[in-house]
């Protein structure tokens, strides 16, 4: 466990989820506050908080404290750019909503960048009255972890191509090439990267043994084993390691209103090969 000097983390499972209590985001945060957020969410993977009424402007000062915000990839989305301001999305869902878009099914934010983001923040304000609109997360240091020896070794150099024009429209930077195992250059630890609605295909494999692939991995990295769920209230923040996890929305909840917003940090480099 990682000492904490300025805030309170109660973790949600053994793997992944964390809860940061005796902190005020509506104020600007010290440096410990700071110093503790950055490793509790190195730890952790994901940080939740409660009661933190904030603005969309409050939002993007927290992100910053993580690196330069990140602009959405491709055209398309299901979370909206903020009128005047793009860096901020829209995540609105209510009667008249058809689906929520990739937030359904198990993925990782804009793996089909060159650089996908580093971390995304969502806030939500408006909540279903009966509970639902719960957000799963996994860990895909966990889900590797869970590999034998054989399949790690396997799978050791294999890369995939991301594609993701089908959910965001044509675009400069929507389709890329990723190592399916990464590591943290910072703690060298090794995690899984993929995400099942974007990956087209594993390079240098037939097609039959890619598609099998893809579909071990789909449901491996699935696991509840490696996983934590977040309930919702009103004035909640997840902040999530977008990198090295997995998450899911659920829509459960309709044809009741779930509404926030969304930013999200840039990466710095690729996803670095193990």
């Amino acid at each position: 466990m990682v000492p904490y000097k300025s805030i309170c983390v109660t973790p949600a499972s053994p793997h992944i989820g964390a809860e940061i209590s005796n902190i005020n985001l509506t104020k600007p945060l010290s440096q410990p506050e700071v110093a503790d957020l950055h490793k509790a969410l190195e730890e952790h993977l994901v940080i939740f908080f409660r009661d933190q009424e904030i603005t969309p402007t409050m939002l993007k000062v927290l992100g910053e404290h993580f690196g330069q915000l990140h602009e959405h990839v491709g055209k398309r989305s299901a979370a909206l750019p903020m009128a005047g301001d793009p860096i901020v999305r829209i995540l609105h869902f209510d009667e008249k909503s058809e689906q929520i878009a990739g937030g359904e099914v198990w993925h990782t934010d804009q793996s089909c960048a060159q650089i996908p983001p580093m971390g995304s923040i969502l806030y939500l304000h408006t909540v279903p009255p009966n509970g639902g609109g719960d957000t799963m997360f996994a860990s895909m240091y966990a889900a590797y972890d869970a590999l034998s020896d054989r399949m790690k070794s396997y799978l050791q150099g294999l890369t995939a191509i991301h594609d993701g024009t089908p959910a965001f429209g044509p675009g400069e930077d929507v389709i890329s090439r990723h190592p399916l195992i990464v590591r943290n250059p910072l703690t060298g630890r090794k995690s899984i990267f993929f995400t099942p609605s974007f990956i087209r295909k594993i390079d240098a494999v037939p097609a039959d043994e890619s598609a099998a692939i893809i579909s071990f991995l789909s449901n491996h990295c699935a696991h509840p084993d490696f996983q934590c769920r977040f309930r919702w209230r009103q004035h909640s923040i997840a902040f999530w390691d977008n990198r090295y996890s997995h998450h899911r929305a659920l829509w459960d909840y309709y044809p009741n209103v779930r509404s926030g917003f969304r930013i999200q940090i840039q990466g710095t480099v690729a996803p670095l090969a193990a």
